[in-house]
């Protein structure tokens, strides 16, 4: 595979300038990202972009709670520590709207149409985008199809959860491999993303049509006893720790038999032997996989916002696909996906990944519109500011069910309490 390089002629096709500041000295840009595999290429990649244009680049790689709440923090107060940020779907239209970040604007070669119009939509306000997409994602079941052949079992597409708890119980063997590997670590984007699936799947939702909390429900409490007796019973030991990277990490050693969670953890697969399924339900599919982006954000007022536009534009563009692709150390296989339809028609990428369709299919299905069962935009979140501190409240309950710290009724009545408390202060009702 040739080596990669970053020609003058990309980088000027996306509007990538010298990184010389006004005043002479070489502008250096500091980012934030979250520690996922995608984004740590990131790093290696844009070498060649410093190369090229003399831009500095000054990472700082968080885990994903950490990044939120630094991030949330700095930008809320116009901080000023970051120049580029990692956001999601979650926080995009929101802090957009509220000023907190820069709308984009990119020139005619990035191709804003080539974006998957799911993703484009939930990084915007009012059509205005606020953040671009550096991978895109849904969920889907991944499951080692050597080990349920091997057991007689089968993983259909929107399966009933009884039947992956079926199929769970027959691959699993402690000794060597666990039947099913959840999150569980607290957060509203570590064990909450799940969750929030799980319980759509079984007809439950946050909040009703006055926003006021839905915790107490008996469509929340089905799925919970659910998800607590099949990650208890069929999981491995401290599940209540355990979110992407170490699920990642357990599968790649071999150690787990079926995995839901991010369509994006196929690209980071390393054993034989997977196939993929679209995410289960207890009747209700609408909402049962989930749709998130990481995506690249300006904080509003930065003095080198020009500087890190033009970056963002590079590292989110049909350029920096092919980039990742020609490069010795990654290739097709590690390109970042679920961003961009163009990304799909590569034959050399659909030739190493098997996951595409899947991927694409989970993708597409995602509801993240309000509906008559929720008021609220979003699947695995609601898009209204008070949700991260209800879904981190509300996540640590769940964990404390799963460790077995708090029966589940204790549970959920403390994260009904809490959510109340938070939605009347804020307002709500």
């Amino acid at each position: 595979m040739k080596k990669m390089t970053v020609s003058a002629l990309a980088l000027a096709a996306v509007g990538v300038t010298s990184g010389a500041m006004a005043d002479g000295h070489a502008t250096e840009l500091t980012i934030a990202i979250v520690n996922n595999g995608h984004m740590i290429n990131m790093q290696t990649v844009a070498e060649a972009y410093t190369a090229e244009t003399g831009v500095a680049l000054n990472w700082v790689s968080l885990e994903e709670g950490v990044l939120r709440e630094q991030v949330t923090s700095d930008t809320a107060t116009g901080g000023g520590e970051y120049d580029i940020i990692n956001i999601g779907m979650q926080e995009a239209p929101i802090w957009g709207a509220a000023g907190w970040i820069e709308a984009l604007e990119f020139g005619a070669e990035y191709d804003i149409d080539d974006m998957l119009p799911a993703i484009r939509n939930g990084l915007s306000h009012e059509g205005t985008l606020y953040a671009a997409p550096f991978y895109g994602e849904s969920s889907m079941v991944m499951y080692r199809k050597d080990l349920t052949d091997a057991a007689g079992v089968t993983i259909s597409d929107n399966d009933s959860w009884d039947n992956i708890k079926a199929a769970a119980a027959a691959i699993h063997n402690p000794d060597e491999v666990y039947g099913v590997c959840l999150r569980g670590k607290p957060g509203w984007g570590d064990n909450m993303a799940f969750i929030t699936t799980m319980v759509n799947s079984f007809g439950g939702a946050w909040f009703d049509a006055d926003f006021r909390p839905q915790l107490d429900s008996d469509a929340w409490k089905a799925a919970i006893e659910f998800y607590v007796d099949l990650l208890g019973t069929y999981g491995p030991p401290g599940s209540e720790g355990n979110s992407f990277n170490e699920i990642l990490a357990l599968y790649n050693e071999g150690k787990c038999g079926m995995w839901i969670d991010a369509t994006i953890a196929a690209s980071f697969l390393e054993v034989d032997g997977v196939a993929y399924a679209q995410s289960p339900n207890a009747g209700n599919p609408v909402g049962a996989n989930w749709l998130w982006a990481w995506a690249m954000a300006i904080p509003a007022g930065s003095p080198n916002a020009e500087a890190a536009a033009d970056f963002i534009e590079w590292a989110t563009s049909k350029d920096y696909i092919q980039a990742v692709a020609n490069h010795p150390e990654f290739g097709w296989g590690s390109v970042p996906t679920g961003t961009r339809a163009s990304t799909y028609a590569y034959d050399e990428f659909k030739a190493v990944a098997g996951f595409a369709d899947a991927e694409m299919a989970a993708i597409e299905s995602a509801a993240p519109e309000a509906t008559d069962l929720k008021p609220y935009v979003g699947v695995q979140f609601a898009a209204i500011p008070e949700f991260p501190q209800v879904g981190s409240a509300v996540a640590q309950e769940m964990a404390a069910a799963l460790s077995g710290a708090k029966t589940v009724e204790e549970a959920l009545a403390d994260a009904q309490s809490a959510a109340d408390a938070i939605m009347s202060e804020a307002g709500y009702y």
